[in-house]
């Protein structure tokens, strides 16, 4: 296991309390009311880090090496009845998106979500989770292959943005993000979107639009990064911590502005803490949101989706 800065109190004392075990092993020395010290100052540590994390501990937490992507969740949630679609018909298969059919329960979902890798190889293949063009593309095809069979689509973001590269330009990185959010704007049939790492950008945009939008409690949903930000504003990225600050990117804050639909709470340390607990927490999510959404007639859905969108934000008009 990885610790960030913040986590290192965590870490002294989940040592101490593998010594005390190991002592109480090797030796005839009962360490039980010892190790039990330790475990209840090992708690309250956890529960006083994690409740008071600031906007850059989170953006830290989203990105943490051990946290779970996209495919380690739709893994978890539709086991072997997964199956991954490829190509956008047009160009390639973008691998930092991905996507397919799969089961939750009884019932069928579009997987749809950007894919991190876990080394530097796989990193490399999946272009560190910033898609194509022809990534979106294939999102969008996917998505009216779900439309046409009635199937609800399910997305996962975790990016750090679309891939800036001159060559997806050329392609039309911008025509791609842009397709996609007017065609899930009246896509007919439901939509639930999950912020599971980084939500960074158009690219995050560009499968973000659903009728029940959900952040993870550790994940952040902005415009930019918080280090590009900082270069920005003040020409370096030693003020990332300001400006994550104030770019209200957490999941407290997108929900108190109205942009998102809920929080979806983190086992404590974070989802790569208890993967399987994040995974059982998501799953219960997507079954509820999809309930809620799962009867209203194609008008209704396609009207109250519009409408959501329509009414963020502030304005002004002359």
């Amino acid at each position: 296991m990885e610790y960030l800065n913040f986590e290192m109190p965590i870490k002294e004392l989940e040592d101490q309390l593998a010594k005390c075990v190991e002592i109480g092993k090797e030796s005839e020395i009962d360490v039980t009311e010892t190790c039990s010290k330790i475990e209840k100052k090992l708690e309250k540590a956890k529960k006083d880090i994690y409740k008071n994390l600031t906007p850059w501990q989170r953006v830290q937490l989203s990105r943490h090496p051990n946290r779970p992507y996209t495919l380690d969740y739709i893994k978890a949630l539709c086991g072997d009845t997964f199956m991954e679609l490829h190509g956008d018909r047009n160009v390639s298969d973008d691998k930092a998106m991905i996507g397919g059919l799969g089961k939750i329960g009884d019932q069928s979902f579009m997987f749809i979500g950007q894919q991190k890798g876990f080394n530097t190889k796989t990193r490399q293949y999946r272009n560190f989770g910033m898609a194509n063009p022809e990534g979106y593309r294939k999102a969008l095809r996917l998505m009216k292959m779900a439309e046409k069979f009635g199937i609800p689509v399910v997305t996962f973001v975790d990016t750090p943005g679309a891939y800036p590269g001159l060559e997806a330009e050329e392609r039309g990185q911008g025509e791609a993000i842009a397709r996609n959010i007017l065609e899930m704007t009246r896509l007919k049939t439901q939509i639930i979107t999950i912020v599971i790492g980084e939500g960074a950008s158009g690219g995050a945009i560009g499968i973000g639009v659903g009728d029940r939008v959900y952040m993870m409690e550790n994940t952040w949903y902005t415009v930019i990064s918080p280090e590009s930000c900082s270069s920005i504003l003040w020409r370096s990225w030693e003020f990332k911590e300001q400006a994550a600050e104030a770019l209200k990117l957490t999941s407290e804050d997108m929900k108190k502005l109205k942009l998102i639909d809920g929080i979806i709470k983190e086992p404590v340390g974070g989802a790569h803490a208890d993967r399987e607990g994040a995974f059982d927490i998501v799953r219960k999510q997507i079954l509820k949101a999809f309930d809620e959404v799962k009867d209203l007639d194609e008008a209704t859905l396609i009207a109250e989706r519009m409408d959501k969108y329509a009414n963020m934000g502030v304005y002004k008009e002359k």
